[in-house]
């Protein structure tokens, strides 16, 4: 007898009802979920804090495997395990960084592919850190912002510096390929700071007059962690982020660049972050981005199988 399914609205709810565990716990999967809900290093409107839990209420709806039109199953067999949330103090950042680095280093000892919901930007710096011992890791960043900046009003830590500080911490990061990049403001000091590490900063008119050469830029061959920053999207696709800049990435655009990354690289760890639900009553931006999370997946575990396969 099939076991009855919970409604998309009931139950307890872990990502894609997966089972709860604790990050320092004995579990194994192939892909372990961990929320960083911190947002107290943004510049403008909060509720980032808010979204690991809004991004798993929202997984309810595609969980997997997923059978498409074409009769092809995706992620059957893939396990995924929800580690809950990094325990974050109030107002104590670094204490903040040291626990979001120890839990990701604990569900990256236990899982495949580490999947982090943020959380604002800030949160990349700890996670990356818990990477330091991959060898020629590279990022793959959609984001309208650069997120290079040394100083921003007085701090070092803010969700305008995680990669600055991560270039600064680990040698082993080599690169960081940046796609979705507009608007008015920019750091000159840390566009040349980027530019001097080779890093590719490709802006928005890039993607939208040329997909294909954008694709062509993205690295092959390298172990890849994808940051996401809902932000990089246009606020007509995702209204629910801190800081929206105008003619951003549609869903599809941004799915190509991450499909065709996870394609031609290894996959080692992916976050989510800048969504800031309360920011959209509609809802769609959190629907979007856990949709966009799953499709990810399906691109990173890429073996289909066939419905009518035994």
């Amino acid at each position: 007898m099939t076991q009855p399914t919970h409604l998309t609205y009931s139950g307890i709810p872990t990502f894609a009802r997966a089972p709860l565990v604790d990050p320092q716990g004995d579990w194994q999967a192939d892909v372990g979920v961990l929320g960083v809900p911190f947002d107290i290093a943004l510049g403008f409107r909060p509720g980032a804090r808010f979204a690991p839990r809004a991004l798993r209420e929202a997984s309810l709806r595609s969980v997997p495997p997923f059978t498409g039109l074409d009769g092809v199953t995706r992620l059957a067999g893939v396990m995924f395990a929800d580690a809950s949330d990094v325990i974050l103090p109030s107002l104590e950042p670094e204490l903040a960084h040291q626990r979001t680095t120890a839990a990701a280093r604990a569900v990256r000892q236990r899982c495949r592919v580490p999947v982090f919901l943020g959380g604002d930007h800030s949160v990349s710096y700890p996670l990356l850190r818990a990477f330091d011992d991959v060898p020629d890791l590279h990022v793959v960043q959609l984001d309208a912002h650069l997120d290079f900046t040394d100083v921003r009003n007085d701090t070092r830590w803010s969700n305008s510096s995680p990669f600055r500080r991560a270039c600064e911490a680990m040698p082993n990061l080599k690169h960081i390929t940046t796609v979705g990049l507009r608007g008015l403001r920019f750091d000159p000091e840390a566009v040349a700071a980027a530019r001097a590490r080779g890093h590719a900063l490709i802006p928005m008119e890039d993607v939208t007059r040329d997909l294909a050469g954008v694709l062509a830029q993205l690295p092959q061959g390298k172990n890849v962690y994808f940051s996401v920053d809902v932000d990089g999207f246009d606020p007509a696709v995702i209204p629910g982020t801190s800081s929206p800049e105008p003619d951003g990435l549609t869903y599809a655009q941004g799915m190509a660049v991450l499909a065709a990354a996870a394609r031609q690289n290894t996959v080692v760890g992916l976050d989510v972050v800048e969504l800031a639900p309360n920011l959209d009553p509609s809802d769609r931006s959190t629907l979007l981005m856990a949709r966009l999370i799953m499709e990810t997946l399906c691109e990173v575990f890429s073996a289909p199988q066939e419905e009518n396969q035994a």
